[in-house]
């Protein structure tokens, strides 16, 4: 058995904690058993390693990358998409990968889940009944449904034609109904669908396989764009003529919106924040280095980052992505394989130079790569922590109050030894990666 983990999304609903590169699973929101706060991605990684062996590979897209290493370690298996075009090529390119680069057998059973949902640890030990129900052959695909608590209008519905057998085939499936009618769904034993698929690998080749033929992964992803953009469910599920489903009945939540993200969620505030008695039901959440006080607030949520600042009913807040998906607005906070940075200020001046001030957190014994820009000078000032610094093949031991200027086209990079947080202003014409090259280093400590 294999996992595919689906990591993708815009981030637009759970705005401003997140955006285009920081994606809702990424925010260390909710608490462990251990009652430690955690995100949704390293919960779901560290339930699915608690009950299973199995090897896990996670599908994204280049710009969550970085934010999975840092959350997950560097050894995390990752399958990167192109670009960005749904389930359903994210999908199948995860199963040319399985087959070619990690030379899994055509008969392995492969199950995609979304890497975000809260759920309790049945969830997962399901994941064993889906590989039984493959290996048995129940059907191509075997899907688990959640049983219902109440009649949505938020998911989609899967019917099976009877609720007699642990693995039952399906009739057919509905889309996000009306309450009266999701209602009539419930009655016949539907089942919420929540994105697990399960099937043997040769079935998701030969999707691969009707689209683009080639002996290597290489030559499957150098023509992604020739598969549909398009969701799985759609592609493949709904026009399949040999699905199963297995139902769960267990805990699991989508937190796609702040007012399900909070159900989940300590009562106490989030950073630099106080909430005073007389709140109710009201959640706050601070990401800035100043404070912030709610007072007489009811059923609120109030989420403060360096991208922005919401305030909200918590019902009103699940219709926040109209309002921001088309806002053009720069990450102003990024997790990176390293640490992660936060932008304390942009400017264009009148001369038409650009300059960027940025906050780093490196974490102890990670690096930022040596590489040097054509298109922009920077100032790296320590404020706090211990680094080597390197520029020009010259390493120096760095300390807090130290200062280093790199001029344009001038290599430099630096390495923590402990927990480091540094100052950078970049001022250049352009500040886009474009001009960036990377060396390997050949220094010695000065």
């Amino acid at each position: 058995m294999k996992i595919v983990l689906l990591s993708g999304g815009s981030g637009k609903r759970l705005w401003p904690l997140s955006n285009e590169i920081r994606s809702k699973q990424f925010l260390k929101v909710v608490k462990s058993e251990q009652n430690e706060i955690e995100s949704m991605v390293q919960r779901v990684y560290r339930q699915l390693t608690a009950v299973t062996d199995a090897k896990i590979t996670i599908a994204t897209s280049a710009s969550q990358v970085e934010s999975i290493k840092n959350q997950l370690g560097d050894k995390v298996s990752l399958v990167v998409e192109p670009e960005r075009r749904n389930t359903f090529p994210a999908i199948v390119l995860s199963a040319a990968y399985l087959y070619f680069e990690k030379n899994c057998s055509s008969d392995e059973t492969v199950i995609v889940l979304p890497v975000d949902p809260y759920v309790d640890n049945g969830y997962f030990s399901m994941l064993n009944v889906l590989d039984k129900a493959v290996q048995d052959n129940a059907a191509d695909i075997v899907l688990m449904g959640v049983k219902p608590t109440y009649p949505s209008e938020k998911y989609g519905y899967i019917i099976p034609e009877s609720t007699d057998s642990t693995v039952n085939p399906v009739r057919e499936f509905k889309e996000k109904p009306d309450a009266k009618t999701a209602e009539k769904y419930i009655s016949e034993g539907a089942l919420w669908n929540c994105g697990v698929f399960a099937f043997k690998l040769s079935y998701l080749m030969n999707l691969v396989n009707s689209v683009v033929t080639g002996n290597k992964f290489s030559e499957i992803e150098n023509h992604y764009n020739d598969f549909e953009k398009t969701s799985f469910d759609y592609a493949v599920v709904e026009k399949a003529s040999s699905v199963a489903v297995v139902s769960y009945n267990g805990e699991w939540k989508d937190l796609g919106t702040w007012n399900t993200l909070t159900e989940v969620m300590d009562n106490k505030p989030i950073g630099d924040v106080i909430i005073t008695d007389d709140c109710k039901n009201t959640h706050a959440i601070n990401e800035l280095e100043i404070p912030v006080i709610v007072m007489g607030a009811n059923d609120m949520v109030v989420a403060a980052s360096p991208d922005g600042i919401l305030v909200a009913d918590k019902v009103q807040s699940s219709y926040i992505k109209k309002y921001v998906e088309d806002r053009d607005m720069r990450p102003m906070f990024e997790e990176r394989s390293w640490g992660e940075y936060k932008v304390l200020d942009f400017a264009v001046n009148e001369d038409g130079t650009k300059s960027l001030t940025k906050r780093k957190k490196i974490r102890a014994g990670k690096r930022i790569e040596y590489q040097s820009h054509k298109n922009r000078s920077e100032v790296m000032t320590v404020i706090s922590g211990k680094c080597i610094i390197t520029v020009n093949d010259r390493a120096h031991e760095a300390y807090a109050g130290d200062t280093y200027a790199v001029a344009e086209g001038v290599k430099h990079g630096l390495e923590a030894v402990t927990d480091t947080e540094i100052i950078e202003i970049q001022v250049g014409k352009e500040l886009i990666a474009d001009g960036t090259e990377n060396f390997e280093e050949n220094n010695k400590l000065s």
